[in-house]
């Protein structure tokens, strides 16, 4: 039967959820066992994909077209598989689900309430992941905090789900932080032992607690959190905050975490562990190697959030090719007014991630035609190549019309065009071309040089 692993976060938001579940996925993943993930967002949003990249950061694309949180993307890089469209579920997903059904009378004129139908149809998800995957275990994050009001519906159906499936198949981890107090020198538990006091008074009790710290944490400190939280000495597992993102998984090791997992629930096909290649990537990274500057062009970097998954695979790049990759954060609003351009002093390369809207095109545009003029390797993604072609039709017709139909859609010159199939949509969430798409590479091509293949997979979201 599948095992069920559930994240649950206190103390503050951000506290690193996602990278700790995407690393015990890692862990589980070197003893052989197949894994699944799952995000459970409190929002009240569909999805992400309509969402400010301000305020979510990035919207991590599946497989198979599903508009995600950044963490899944966590996941992926970490764990090394393929989320889906069941791997991140919203409250308003879960309500439009459920209000769909009264509407068509599922429901027998019963009255719909959070328990039971809001909390069935959140089990009824979780599960979907298990079927859908047949992983041997399935790891569920519940975005947000213990204690936010929007997440009570969800946090009531991981507590139903071990009555449903059984202690011995379900997993309570808890991250928190312990805040370090400078006058006195000291981290503090009492944090913690409040968060999981409000935990418990839910009704869940943590298995596991995931003490996250940004300075070492004292014995003590570990044995006054197993007393006061009831939790085994074992169970309390120190997280410090890492130089290296990647070498979490190995620190989460040297703690007995990985083996404690196997331990609790019961999983007799598990492996000794296989991080030999995790290891050599780590030992790549901390040995010396030459920079490369690259300059990321976009209109979102005060959060480089927003642009997560471009800035580790230029990280990926680097350790693949044994460079140290270091991002020059190019705000494109700030070219338009002719600030911003020292930072192109030394760049090896420029990328120009994707965007929506109008604002900071010109900037974009404009980075373009310096990498060209300037000879400076680009890499356009979305927009970013959209905007290149703009660029060059410019400069071929010696003409500033060239542009397209989503900036101008009066232009004589529509270099870029709305895709003939979004033309009678009306509804914004989930409607561009979403996913994973075939690409024909042209015999010769840099692209096909690069790709070291003529027909590639290249995951999509956009109109034009």
């Amino acid at each position: 039967m599948t095992k069920y692993i559930f994240f649950t976060g206190g103390v503050v938001s951000s506290v690193g959820k996602g990278v700790t579940a995407a690393a015990l996925g890692r862990l589980l993943k070197a003893r052989g066992l197949t894994v699944a993930v799952q995000k459970l967002d409190p929002y009240i949003n569909v999805d992400p994909g309509t969402m400010s990249p301000y305020q979510h950061g990035e919207v991590f694309v599946t497989e198979d077209g599903a508009e995600t949180d950044l963490d899944l993307g966590h996941y992926e890089r970490f764990i090394d598989i393929n989320a889906s469209q069941a791997s991140n579920v919203t409250t308003g997903r879960v309500y439009a689900k459920v209000i769909a059904r009264e509407r068509r009378g599922d429901y027998l004129g019963g009255t719909i309430q959070v328990i039971p139908h809001i909390t069935n149809e959140i089990k009824r998800n979780i599960r979907q992941v298990a079927e859908q995957s047949q992983a041997d275990v399935v790891l569920v994050e519940v975005g947000g905090t213990v204690g936010d009001i929007e997440s009570l519906p969800f946090m009531e159906a991981l507590r139903q789900m071990r009555s449903d499936v059984g202690r011995k198949n379900t997993l309570y981890v808890h991250v928190t932080f312990l805040p370090y107090i400078g006058a006195s020198r000291e981290l503090k538990t009492k944090p913690t032992q409040h968060s999981v006091r409000e935990l418990r008074g839910i009704g869940i009790h943590p298995d596991v607690i995931i003490a996250r710290a940004d300075h070492p944490i004292p014995k003590e400190h570990i044995k006054k959190i197993a007393l006061f939280c009831d939790v085994r000495k074992r169970a309390v597992i120190p997280a410090v905050t890492s130089d290296i993102l990647y070498n979490i998984p190995l620190l989460l090791e040297e703690t007995g975490l990985g083996d404690y997992v196997i331990e609790r629930l019961k999983l007799k096909k598990a492996a000794k562990p296989d991080l030999t290649d995790w290891r050599e990537m780590i030992a790549k990274i901390r040995n010396s190697r030459a920079k490369i500057r690259i300059g990321i062009v976009g209109k979102y970097v005060e959060l480089h959030d927003a642009y997560m998954s471009v800035r580790e695979a230029l990280y990926h790049a680097g350790i693949s090719h044994n460079r140290d990759v270091d991002v020059a954060w190019i705000h494109s609003g700030d070219l338009e007014k002719s600030k911003g351009w020292t930072l192109f002093e030394g760049l090896d390369g420029i990328v120009v991630p994707g965007g929506f809207g109008e604002r900071g095109v010109e900037g974009k545009i404009l980075a373009a035609r310096w990498a060209r003029e300037n000879k400076i390797p680009y890499l356009g993604l979305c927009l970013g190549m959209q905007v290149m072609c703009i660029e060059f039709a410019r400069q071929v017709l010696q003409s500033d019309e060239p542009n397209s139909t989503e900036f101008d859609s009066q232009t004589e010159h529509p270099v870029i065009s709305l895709m003939p199939d979004q033309h009678a949509l009306e509804d914004m969430g989930g409607t561009m071309r979403l996913g994973s798409y075939p690409c024909a590479l042209t015999a010769g091509s840099k692209a096909a040089e690069a790709y070291d293949a003529e027909l590639v997979q290249e995951r999509h979201r956009h109109r034009w």
